[in-house]
């Protein structure tokens, strides 16, 4: 049977000499792992440039329930990025990102909320014309909602620590080192809370970027079954600095 999905493409694989296996987050089947042959020919009707890192698709798919590989029988890119693939730093925030969803998302059921934060997050971000370089910061920080471990951010007087573990404030000193201390901690969770439309209202250094980066990270690994090491936010951090 056909269906008409959106999707969000998260990974390429060769599969062939001519042909590829994508992962695509769908808004209606999760992720969803599909076959295209032929792609790397000269007329191939869906082309490798269509299936680049967070490209955002109308499709319409063959769907079988539990099958591995699905079908594709129509892909097109709506929108089509205007900005990413020609703004460096855009493009660098969007590998990184991808990278993070990748190793985040595990769903194979559909998750509407979900898809569409990450699309409508993605689509504003290539609509803006300049980079802010909170954006990935708080993209992060807000998919925790839709992930499960988002940070509570009720505080009381005495708790001037937030504990990266527990993803809550406290008043102790954690025995572990995976905690913030005042001024990062609300910066964490004014990054969290604030609009992305407005996160360039949110001064911060590029030195206290680099470390609110890292401890999302370890928020990320913390709360994550087999998240493992990101790798792309290094070539990101030295692009920002």
């Amino acid at each position: 049977m056909l269906h008409k999905v959106k999707g969000i493409v998260l990974k390429t694989t060769n599969y062939s000499e001519t042909s590829v296996i994508v992962q695509v987050l769908t808004d209606k089947f999760g992720m969803q792992s599909y076959l295209i042959n032929g792609v790397k020919k000269p007329k191939a009707k869906i082309k490798m440039n269509m299936l680049q890192s967070l490209h955002l698709l109308d499709m319409v798919v063959y769907h079988k329930a539990n099958t591995n590989i699905q079908r594709i029988s129509e892909l097109r890119q709506t929108p089509v990025f205007k900005t990413i693939p020609y703004d460096i730093i855009k493009t660098s925030i969007v590998i990184f990102l991808n990278e993070v969803l990748y190793k985040s998302i595990r769903q194979q059921s559909a998750d509407e909320s979900l898809f569409d934060y990450i699309f409508n997050a993605i689509a504003w971000f290539d609509e803006v014309e300049e980079v802010n370089p909170n954006f990935h910061l708080s993209f992060l920080l807000k998919l925790t909602r839709f992930l499960g471990f988002s940070p509570n951010e009720k505080k009381r007087s005495d708790q001037v620590y937030f504990d990266l573990q527990e993803g809550e404030f406290v008043s102790r000193v954690p025995v572990h080192s995976n905690y913030l201390n005042l001024e990062d901690a609300l910066s964490f969770v004014l990054l969290f809370n604030t609009p992305l439309e407005k996160i360039s209202e949110i001064k911060m250094s590029n030195v206290q970027r680099r470390f609110l980066l890292d401890k999302i990270l370890v928020f990320y690994t913390l709360h994550t079954a087999s998240f493992g090491e990101v790798q792309s936010h290094k070539i990101l951090e030295t692009l920002l600095s």
